[in-house]
């Protein structure tokens, strides 16, 4: 069983034998006994710890953490990593920081997307900005119904409401917000 030590600049290394005690070094041979060490180590330790080792091969998939949720995760998660060091274990840990997958896009939604876009202009070439877009929509004497701009950009409603309110607080713009007979939300940029 290989024995591990740690310094007081955290770096950790795998011995074959128990190596010669020294003044900076603590060793530890299990979980177990990295927990009791760990229990006197403030949180940021353990964060640095595990930072050492994020994206540094051989632990390329690894991710850099702020802070751990608690001592005893970070402990499990550090002691995963640890134990690859050791020239006797033959796979490495498979519960250390699993990779995702990228979230795989629905094909309908990409479609309505496209589609959403080629209404915009009436063909396929890209727009060169949205919001500009839809600030010279909201500048037409009538204004914009709230469903035209959604069907323009492509943006949800929420985000249309969001843009507009920012558009009015931050943007310098002074914006009316009216509703008419059939309660389509309108708005338009007062000159």
């Amino acid at each position: 069983m290989a024995t591990f030590t740690i310094d007081t600049d955290n770096n950790v290394a795998a011995h074959a034998e128990v190596p010669a005690a020294g003044e900076d070094l603590q060793s530890f041979t299990s979980e177990k006994e990295l927990a009791k060490l760990a229990a006197e180590w403030p949180g940021a330790r353990l964060a640095e710890i595990w930072n050492s080792f994020a994206g540094v091969a051989p632990f390329t998939e690894l991710k850099p953490v702020k802070k751990f949720t608690n001592r005893k995760a970070a402990v499990a998660r550090i002691w995963a990593a640890v134990q690859r060091l050791s020239p006797d274990v033959a796979q490495p840990a498979s519960d250390v920081a699993p990779t995702k997958e990228p979230a795989k896009k629905s094909l309908a939604k990409a479609a309505k997307r496209v589609t959403a876009h080629k209404g915009a202009k009436g063909g396929t070439e890209e727009r060169a900005n949205k919001k500009a877009e839809v600030i010279a929509l909201m500048k037409r004497a009538k204004g914009v119904t709230l469903a035209e701009i959604v069907e323009v950009t492509g943006w949800q409603k929420h985000t249309v409401r969001g843009f507009v309110s920012i558009l009015g607080s931050k943007g310098g713009e002074t914006v009316e917000s009216s509703k008419n007979a059939a309660g389509e939300r309108t708005y338009r940029i007062a000159r």
